[in-house]
């Protein structure tokens, strides 16, 4: 009899051990659960479809924000000068890998804090001249990413502006200067371009609501014949203003992406930004899977797009020429 009472007492103290190991086991599972730190030069309100798509990639590789990854954000609201804080909030915390979006800037600020924090960037300009990677098929330190070409594309644009606007001679290229890098090499390859043309190039700075509408206020005295706005944060997050104004004015303009079209922005040609996000997810879910940054390649997206708003060319009284519609991925009406 006193066998089978210790042989109880045993069980249930067992029993008990084992309840009380329960949580501390379940919190351990939790605390090991990998957290993302999302750095972005933008505002929240801005970027919810980058993030939806980011998320996809994510959720095909297996990771599901809330079920098996945490995200920790930080939104810069454009104020370029805020990332190095952000940036250091998030390697103190500490996650277990950086997502930079929305430009090279934040990429750089997550390199000032880090050097063992794996760093996922996306950007429009090429990594390895920013000093981000070392080569982009062996980025060589704790940095990968995507590069969407946006910056490298100025030529082609210029070309495609020419094409729907023949009779141009002065062009306004709109760029940010708080975007130092990003608009000394829109201006550099757009003036390289405009020499083979003959064009004049006239640089324009905004970096405000307010210095954008400066600066169609001087299209009133300068006169351009078109518009070339640099590829940039702040300016997709302004399109409905920057097309309201090239509308009123009455001014050609290219544009980097898809977004300005469907605000009414009259042609953009650049990376398909939408696919890009899919593909930065993918990355960041490999490098939760294991992969080391300096042994996965910087992928290169090759899907580039050209769109077309043919209401707004009929209104500003230009003809589409035959073969850029038979290049075009889609004409809007």
């Amino acid at each position: 009899m006193q066998f089978d009472q210790w042989k109880r007492r045993s069980f249930i103290t067992l029993l008990g051990g084992a309840a009380a190991a329960w949580p501390v086991a379940a919190r351990g599972q939790q605390a090991a659960m990998p957290v993302i730190g999302w750095l972005d030069v933008r505002s929240p309100n801005v970027s919810t479809e980058v993030l939806r798509r980011f998320r996809q990639g994510l959720k095909e590789i297996g990771y599901v924000e809330g079920e098996n990854v945490t995200i920790e954000y930080r939104w810069a609201d454009h104020r370029i000068d805020r990332l190095p804080d952000l940036a250091a909030e998030l390697a103190r915390r500490p996650v277990t890998a950086i997502a930079a979006s929305g430009a090279a800037n934040p990429a750089l600020a997550a390199k000032s804090v880090t050097s063992t924090i794996p760093i996922v960037f996306i950007v429009g300009e090429d990594p390895v001249r920013l000093g981000l990677v070392a080569s982009l098929n062996r980025p060589g330190a704790n940095l990968t990413g995507i590069n969407l070409f946006s910056v490298e594309l100025s030529a082609k644009r210029l070309e495609i502006l020419r094409a729907l606007a023949p009779g141009a001679t002065r062009v306004a290229v709109l760029v940010n200067p708080a975007n130092a890098t990003n608009a000394e090499v829109t201006v550099r390859d757009v003036r390289a371009a405009a020499d083979s043309t003959r064009l004049r190039i006239d640089v324009f700075n905004a970096s405000t609501i307010d210095e954008i509408d400066a600066v169609f206020a001087d299209f009133e005295r300068e006169r351009p014949d078109a518009l070339f706005v640099g590829p940039d944060p702040f300016f997709l997050s302004r399109r409905v203003q920057l097309v309201h104004l090239a509308t009123r004015h009455a001014i050609a303009a290219s544009y980097s992406s898809r977004d300005y079209i469907e605000a009414g922005g009259l042609v953009s040609y650049g990376s398909n930004i939408a696919d890009a996000y899919r593909e930065f997810g993918l990355q960041v879910g490999r490098i939760l899977k294991g992969a080391k940054p300096a042994d996965l390649p910087v992928v290169q997206v090759s899907k580039l797009e050209l769109f077309v708003n043919a209401s707004t060319a009929r209104m500003l009284g230009l003809t589409i020429p035959p073969t850029l519609l038979s290049l075009a991925d889609e004409v809007i009406e």
